[in-house]
């Protein structure tokens, strides 16, 4: 990642981040981008069918400089299928990250600002939203 920018507080440097226009994202696949395929059925991987919308928004997303990593609940030993269905559907991406924890609820504790956008069956542009969200109690 050639665009992180280097820091420094009180003269120490601290982790990189991306300039402000451009996002990292990280994607599910199971639901998000193809059919809902659990694990336990890994011969259905090969012939998901492809969410069209969401080949053509990554993939514009990826054009416009942003990170495209897919963060999957899928297990290593699913990784060759994985990649090999990305490809020939035509996706750009930068990495694909196996074995995230099943079973949504996700609340994720960085300190790094994290936006979370739920996926509710089409990709599109996305659009600013007032919400109320959990923080830290001062």
């Amino acid at each position: 990642m050639n665009k992180l920018v280097e820091k420094k507080v009180d003269g120490e440097y601290i982790s990189p981040v991306l300039p402000d226009d451009v996002k990292n994202y990280l994607i599910d696949i199971d639901g998000t981008v193809c059919d809902d395929i659990p694990n336990e059925e890994p011969e259905r991987m090969a012939t998901a069918n492809l969410y069209p919308d969401a080949l053509e928004t990554l993939n514009n997303w990826y054009d416009q400089g942003h990170y495209i990593t897919f963060f999957t609940s899928r297990v290593e030993e699913h990784r060759d299928v994985t990649e090999v269905w990305l490809k020939e559907n035509g996706f750009k991406y930068h990495g694909l990250l196996m074995e995230k924890p099943r079973g949504g609820n996700y609340h994720w504790v960085d300190n790094h600002i994290v936006r979370a956008t739920r996926f509710d069956g089409k990709f599109t542009d996305l659009i600013d939203k007032e919400a109320t969200i959990q923080v830290f109690k001062p």
